[in-house]
């Protein structure tokens, strides 16, 4: 089974031919949502709308530990993220997609580990690869196969939120190499590895980032929505076909 995190652009799955939706509850309070059980050319998937199917969630609010936990639970084969993203780098323009293959964590006080507690060990996972290299290949794989242009590789620098940054720090944030911004990508990523998730993000470029190109001086809102929903378009193909190249 392959389990979807849909991100801002993604609150539902329009591809999907729905089973059933499932509430559910977890060591760490509730998901987002119930989770979405349905198929996709024939093939079992569930989805779970990260910031909830009304988009209500902010990201420094999502209950990141109770959605992997209970995606977890039903043993997927692998785990995708979809998640929005400021473009740093100079070929990361608005509509573009992406697989990042490394992070950068400038989130604070957020909830990140399930290694917490007294009655536990101190325990230390290996995050020198943040993504599956696996799932990541059958992301690119999929998105050949659906004539969509991606581009394999980025660094996703993941900050606090709700609000977008300021032009210095995206100076900052180039400088410390990284090539994306978004906001949900940390404990997400680290919470998977954790869990043994097989796990890794299509990044959806929905504006430059803070003080480059059309964002030199001001992001305009109303332009991302119309970029993320024609990119969305491209994603559910690269979907579409992950789950054939999952069943062959």
């Amino acid at each position: 089974m392959l389990a979807i995190i849909g991100g801002t652009g993604m609150t539902q799955l329009a591809c999907l031919e729905i089973s059933h939706r499932q509430v559910m509850r977890t060591p760490y309070g509730e998901p987002s949502g119930p989770l979405t059980f349905g198929r996709i050319s024939n093939h079992e998937i569930v989805f779970l709308a990260r910031h909830g199917y009304g988009h209500t969630i902010p990201p420094h609010a999502v209950n990141y530990r109770a959605n992997l936990w209970a995606l977890q639970s039903l043993k997927p084969a692998r785990v995708v993220s979809v998640a929005s993203v400021g473009g740093i780098r100079a070929d990361l323009m608005p509509g573009t997609i992406a697989v990042p293959d490394q992070i950068i964590d400038y989130t604070h006080s957020r909830k990140f580990t399930y290694f917490d507690g007294s009655d536990r060990p101190v325990t230390h996972i290996d995050f020198t690869e943040p993504y599956c290299p696996v799932t990541r290949g059958r992301l690119l794989a999929a998105a050949k196969r659906a004539n969509e242009k991606i581009i394999d590789g980025g660094v996703y620098a993941a900050t606090q939120g709700p609000r977008l940054e300021s032009a210095a720090e995206v100076n900052r944030m180039e400088r410390d190499g990284a090539d994306m911004v978004g906001m949900t990508g940390m404990p997400e990523a680290a919470l998977a590895k954790e869990l043994g998730l097989c796990y890794a993000t299509l990044a959806v470029v929905a504006n430059y980032a803070a003080g480059r190109g059309t964002s030199a001086h001001v992001i305009r809102l109303e332009d991302v929505h119309a970029v993320l929903e024609k990119a969305m378009v491209s994603v559910r193909d690269i979907l579409e076909q992950l789950v054939e190249l999952d069943g062959d």
